[in-house]
């Protein structure tokens, strides 16, 4: 069964949680940089968490502690776009480990990474947020309910934008 994202609600077997997206909406020919959330269906890769933030998380995900120096690489022109890289030698990219909440867990989204294709679009995630502000790309929603959903999701469950 797949995650829907819908008039900015997740839907998933029973669950409704209100989301926000990227700020230009959804787009099917997403572009680096163009504030979109892609259109498609995604699996999910890992689910990442700070730890000194959270405690263990209950999920059937695989997960990984995110570490001061780690990043996603937003540079097209760099042969580690869409991938997880050390900001220590590779400074354009994402910061994983934030001073706000946003990425204290959050899900890639498995967008643009198979092919990965320059310009098409990085660093798409499922991550946190308080006040549904708008995205650059990403689908958000509250901690409560990130935990509640984790729970009941698998590395068989899709998203469908």
């Amino acid at each position: 069964m797949n995650i829907i994202i819908k008039n900015h609600f997740l839907l998933y077997k029973g669950l409704k949680i209100k989301c926000t997206i990227g700020k230009s909406g959804i787009k099917k020919n997403k572009k680096e940089g163009d504030k979109s959330t892609p259109r498609g269906t995604f699996s999910l890769g890992k689910l990442y968490y700070r730890k000194d933030r959270l405690k263990k998380i209950n999920t059937n995900l695989s997960v990984q502690k995110i570490k001061k120096n780690m990043g996603w690489c937003n540079d097209p022109n760099n042969t580690k776009y869409n991938k997880q890289v050390d900001r220590n030698k590779i400074k354009k990219s994402e910061k994983l480990f934030r001073n706000d909440y946003k990425y204290d867990a959050f899900i890639v989204i498995n967008y643009n990474s198979k092919p990965v294709i320059k310009n098409k679009g990085s660093a798409i995630f499922l991550h946190l947020t308080n006040n549904y502000k708008p995205t650059v790309g990403c689908v958000a929603i509250k901690k409560n309910d990130f935990f509640k959903l984790v729970k009941v999701i698998n590395k068989k469950t899709k998203i469908k934008i």
